[in-house]
């Protein structure tokens, strides 16, 4: 039996071990509701986060994601015409294509098109052959030279882009993209010069990137190009355009057209002319310059060698055919030529008359500076008419001696020597005169016959219009008129003009200088210039020869020369005014002995007159006097 010592009693736990549970207990519930606190804020993070972008950074985020898809896609304005004075065209634009490809994405392109049509489209590298054997069987017409290894280099190059052929036609670039989607027709606009060289020494020529490169294309770029146009277009990923995303669209406005004062049948005879003469005479180069005598128009103005743009540029400039205008960008010393400028003077002034005679010795002395005529001579008895007829340089200085240094040089600068023509064209000269306040003593001895000044054939031509014009001198010409793309005429400044003489001073100085023109069989009172006169027509005008200065010495060359003339025809009613240039002569321009430009002046004048059916002079006009009976 058992005692009350012998009973179980309950089993008990040491406080230790409940100590040790609580605690492990408190230690796991603080790591849970860690965590919990954890994931918590983790959760308002990304609720707060969410919040902020879909309410704050949206507009924000939309506009970085909008401006990184978008893309502004260029409509090129359309280059303005160029026509002459009969709406014959010089110059337009044509509708043409490029093709072009990306060849780092070319393979991958070629790769998922063959995935898709094992049997139709072959693999990359056998497509890419194709291309480049085919391109040039599909594009290839006479003057093109694209061969089947310049395009195997483009496709297989590590480029992001490459042009493989500029200036296709649309519909064969059409073809072209339809064979081949790899290749992208891109639009090209291609300038066309369908009369080649003939008037580009003013026309120009623009380069690939529709940039003018020369002449009025160059001068009037930002004119003939109008203003490019815009739109706004979404591309995806992909490098494809998003549909109906197109957006602020600018229409371009496409460049104004002109129209020129040349005539393309008489710049195309000027040419020919030209080029003959340069090769019958040996010179270096040959130009000519013909103005309206009234208004100063440019009707043609070339030089012999000019550029076509539609050939091979590279072999022509080897043979040394140039770019650019010689009768505007080029200067050269006129010679006795500017000799009409100081018989004007003379005869405005009052100090002579055309029938006035004058000893004239062998050579005179200005200021320690002793000048000869250009052949050997006692004196003569010559009339002012037969001093500028028989082109003496004593005479001459005799005359402008007794009109004085500061008048004389009043009546240059009204001539318009050093000055530039302005007629739009780039690299015009101005030409040389030196200052009054510069005149040493030996300038005034040159001066008056064409010496120690310079001027471009234009300004040449320009004088004598002037006289043509009953003593006016109009600004020279070339832009008639120029017209918006609308059509609507552009208002432009009226041509600038300078009293230069009286109407008596002029007709009576052109009627002086039909003297060169003159003919005599006995040479007495033949004139210096008779091969320039034309059967019919009364003609006045001026020879001129003057020294080139020899680069090796400085000083004038003894063999090396300019040959010019000017003239007006015909004399008793004006209508059109020649200069003529040669540079170095080693015969005349029909290939006779001398190096005279009169017979050039004769072909070109008076092919004008016929072309225009200008009426013959009334009369032949009385003979001159040019040296008076001993």
């Amino acid at each position: 039996m058992s005692t009350p010592n012998d009973r179980r009693s309950p089993r008990t736990v040491d406080s230790n071990s409940w100590l040790i549970l609580d605690t492990s207990f408190a230690r796991f519930s603080k790591r849970v509701r860690l965590v919990f606190l954890v994931i918590f804020l983790t959760v308002l993070a990304l609720m707060l986060r969410l919040v902020w972008v879909q309410l704050v950074a949206s507009p924000s985020l939309s506009t970085q994601a909008q401006l990184q898809r978008a893309s502004v896609v260029t409509e090129p304005a359309l280059r303005g015409d160029i026509k002459d004075r009969n709406g014959q065209v010089l110059a337009y634009t044509m509708d043409a294509r490029s093709l072009s490809v990306h060849p780092k994405k070319l393979e991958e392109f070629m790769q998922e098109r063959h995935e898709l049509d094992p049997e139709g489209v072959p693999e990359p590298k056998q497509r890419i052959k194709d291309i480049a054997k085919r391109l040039p069987e599909m594009i290839n017409k006479e003057g093109d030279d694209i061969e089947e290894d310049d395009i195997l280099d483009k496709l297989t190059s590590d480029r992001d882009y490459e042009v493989l052929v500029r200036n296709v036609d649309p519909d064969v670039a059409e073809k072209v993209a339809e064979e081949f989607p790899e290749i992208t027709a891109e639009r090209q606009d291609l300038r066309q010069y369908p009369n080649g060289a003939v008037a580009q020494n003013m026309i120009g020529k623009i380069s690939t990137d529709n940039q003018g490169q020369f002449g009025l294309e160059l001068s009037q770029d930002a004119r003939l190009q109008g203003i490019n146009g815009s739109r706004t277009v979404d591309v995806a990923g992909d490098g494809y355009l998003i549909p109906g995303s197109t957006r602020d669209v600018h229409p371009a406005v496409d460049g104004d057209s002109y129209e020129l004062t040349i005539d393309l049948d008489a710049q195309t005879y000027v040419q020919q002319a030209l080029q003959q003469a340069r090769e019958k005479s040996g010179a270096k180069s040959a130009s000519a310059v013909v103005l309206d005598s009234k208004t100063g128009e440019i009707i043609a103005m070339g030089s012999s060698d000019s550029i076509d743009p539609n050939g091979d540029i590279e072999k022509q400039l080897k043979r040394k055919k140039v770019f650019g205008d010689r009768a505007t960008a080029d200067s050269f010393e006129p010679g006795s030529v500017a000799k009409i400028m100081t018989a004007a003077a003379a005869i405005q002034e009052g100090k002579t008359t055309p029938d006035e005679v004058l000893k004239v010795p062998g050579s005179i002395e200005m200021s320690g500076v002793t000048v000869k005529d250009a052949w050997d001579h006692g004196e003569v008895p010559y009339t002012t008419t037969g001093i500028f007829g028989k082109s003496s340089n004593v005479g001459t200085l005799m005359l402008a001696e007794r009109v004085g240094e500061d008048k004389m040089y009043d009546y240059f600068r009204k001539f318009g020597v050093g000055q530039t023509a302005g007629v739009g064209l780039p690299y015009e000269v101005a030409g040389y005169m030196p200052e009054l306040n510069q005149w040493s003593g030996g300038t005034f001895a040159n001066l008056p016959i064409g010496q120690g000044m310079s001027m471009s054939l234009l300004q040449m031509t320009s004088i004598y219009q002037a006289l043509a014009n009953d003593g006016v001198r109009v600004e020279p010409r070339l832009i008639n008129k120029i017209k918006s793309s609308d059509g609507a005429e552009l208002a432009s400044d009226p041509a600038k003009e300078t009293r230069v003489v009286s109407p008596e001073t002029a007709r009576t100085t052109v009627d002086m200088f039909r003297a060169v023109t003159q003919k005599d069989e006995t040479g007495v009172q033949q004139g210096s210039g008779a091969p320039a006169a034309i059967d019919g027509y009364q003609v006045s005008g001026k020879t001129g020869t003057a020294q080139q200065v020899d680069p090796e010495t400085g000083a004038y060359s003894n063999s090396k020369y300019w040959i010019n003339f000017a003239g007006i025809a015909p004399a008793d009613k004006p209508r059109f005014v020649v200069g003529i240039m040669l540079d170095n002569p080693e015969r005349g321009t029909d290939g006779g002995a001398g190096g005279s430009a009169a017979p050039l002046f004769h072909d070109i004048m008076a092919w004008m007159l016929d072309h225009y059916n200008v009426p013959l002079s009334k009369e032949a006009g009385p003979k001159l006097m040019l040296e008076a009976k001993q």
